[in-house]
């Protein structure tokens, strides 16, 4: 075979085990043999509608079995596919979609209106040449299962190296517009290697893809490691907490990947004390630090809770802590990957202390080559050796563990002091009242910068902001406690269910009451 990348991945899994099931998409299974001839049949019809190597297939929509069908089909002719943000507005997709340049749109029913004002009502624009929809097409576009169905089942072999770009995921930018990080089929081949060595995958493995699949981490933390392996792959449309309880109980679930907002409601449900995990195995975490708390409390129940560090740009594992070490090491995101290097530096580049925070640097197979048609930003962020600059600050300590301290745009100087809002949310959320906590800095005559909390309530629980600032004040720097506590019913999200801490910077301050730092 001469595809190396990841369009020889079905042919060789259906060699191996053709009636292992592959995915479990509502109530249809898919077995590895019959992933390979669905996706032959819609590389076929991809390359009918002009798609060669290099060309740029989009999917936009809610998690399912056709992402991956499109995925692995574009990948099959040397393409590069791109997952889009289905929470986007028409405005930001009929950019990406013109960035990338791409020729072949499959799009979901949910996503039909974002559709027809970035695609079919934007006839300047310059646009994909063929629009599959999933359901209830268009006219003059095509039925996804029709057309499919209609495909050559004779097995193709596009040369396709390693080297070769295989993604192209845009990144949320908080100022201008979002850039397309690449991802060659090497990086995402070496990243399941890093994560069968830090987890115990194997081929019985049942994972459940709950976070969105267009962003890294459930892709390539949780899909590619499991499909690598010949496990299971339970494909959740979006993240509802029931649901979640449903199928770990139904499917005997081994191993999820969340974010802190869906494990903190996941423990938070009324189900949490007496449904049945036995079956998991491996509960893993990435995108932003995790309370300790929170942590605490999944290990009380007897789950091992891995947290590892990274990003879109390195595939994203850069660190990584395994479950012998979740309980003596809580709250580090591990140390790096096996074939990657990870150093934390001075803004001058020398390396810092322990305890010292500095910038995350990463070296390996995993980063990316750069950033789709912007060679400023890749010179910007890849320096001389291939270090890949994160943007995001740590500490090591003493035996080479990393911990996250905050996003270096995030953190704040109050009175002089460097205030790091991660610190604060995660004692916010030691408060039995507290459920979700943002912190964020916000400009001030006297100190020019303070703290502004926005705390989201347990169900049912009454919590004011002096009580909030009163718990605060033995466990923190006077500096560090915010000076404006908001009490709301709910934080903005990212589509990777993120908090969106940009949009808490535009808010309006309340006039009081306040406290200095």
């Amino acid at each position: 075979m001469r595809n190396a990348g990841l369009g020889g991945w079905p042919a060789r899994r259906a060699q191996m085990s053709p009636d292992r099931t592959a995915f479990v998409h509502g109530e249809r299974p898919l077995s590895y043999a019959e992933v390979h001839e669905r996706t032959t049949r819609l590389a076929s019809r991809l390359r009918e509608a002009g798609v060669r190597p290099g060309d740029r297939v989009v999917y936009l929509g809610p998690n399912h079995v056709a992402f991956a069908e499109t995925m692995f089909a574009t990948h099959v002719l040397g393409g590069i596919f791109v997952p889009l943000n289905f929470r986007l507005a028409a405005p930001e997709i009929a950019y990406m979609l013109e960035h990338s340049g791409a020729s072949v749109l499959v799009y979901a029913p949910e996503c039909a209106a974002q559709c027809a004002a970035a695609v079919r009502d934007r006839p300047h624009r310059s646009g994909p040449r063929t629009v599959v929809a999933l359901e209830s097409p268009a006219e003059g576009e095509r039925h996804y299962e029709t057309w499919l169905a209609e495909g050559d089942p004779t097995p193709i072999d596009t040369p396709v190296a390693l080297d070769d770009v295989a993604l192209i995921l845009y990144t949320s930018g908080t100022t201008g517009r979002p850039k397309g990080a690449m991802l060659s089929h090497a990086n995402l081949t070496w990243n399941c290697f890093h994560i069968m060595i830090g987890v115990d995958v194997t081929s019985t493995e049942v994972t459940l893809i709950s976070a969105p699949l267009f962003h890294v981490a459930a892709l390539n933390q949780t899909l590619l490691p499991t499909f690598l392996k010949g496990g299971t792959s339970v494909i959740m449309p979006s993240w509802d907490v029931d649901r979640c309880y449903d199928l770990i109980e139904r499917h005997r679930v081994t191993w999820m990947f969340g974010v802190t907002a869906m494990f903190a409601a996941f423990a938070r449900s009324p189900r949490w004390a007496d449904a049945d995990l036995s079956s998991l195995r491996t509960l893993m975490s990435g995108g932003a630090a995790i309370p300790v708390a929170l942590i605490r409390a999944y290990q009380e129940r007897g789950l091992v809770f891995c947290q590892g560090y990274g990003m879109t740009e390195t595939s994203p594992g850069a660190t990584f802590l395994e479950a012998g070490e979740s309980v003596r090491k809580v709250g580090s995101a591990g140390v790096p990957v096996f074939f990657a290097n990870v150093r934390v530096v001075r803004p001058d580049l020398t390396p810092v202390a322990p305890g010292e925070p500095g910038e995350v640097l990463v070296q390996g197979p995993n980063v990316t080559p750069g950033y789709w048609r912007d060679p400023e930003a890749t010179a910007a962020a890849l320096a001389e050796g291939g270090w890949f600059h994160s943007g995001d600050l740590a500490t090591l300590d003493d035996e080479g563990h990393l911990h996250i301290v905050d996003r270096v745009k995030d953190m704040y100087i109050s009175g002089g002091e460097n205030v790091y809002p991660a610190e604060v949310e995660g004692v916010l959320f030691e408060h039995p009242a507290v459920a979700e906590a943002a912190v964020v800095g916000v400009p001030d005559d006297t100190w020019g910068e303070v703290g502004r909390a926005f705390v989201v309530p347990r169900d049912g629980a009454d919590v004011t902001p002096g009580a909030l600032r009163d718990f605060l004040r033995p466990r923190l720097a006077k500096y560090k406690i915010p000076a404006y506590v908001d009490v709301v019913d709910a934080l903005p999200k990212t589509g990777s269910g993120k908090i969106h801490k940009p949009d808490l910077r535009r808010r309006p301050l309340p006039p009081a009451p306040r406290s200095d730092p």
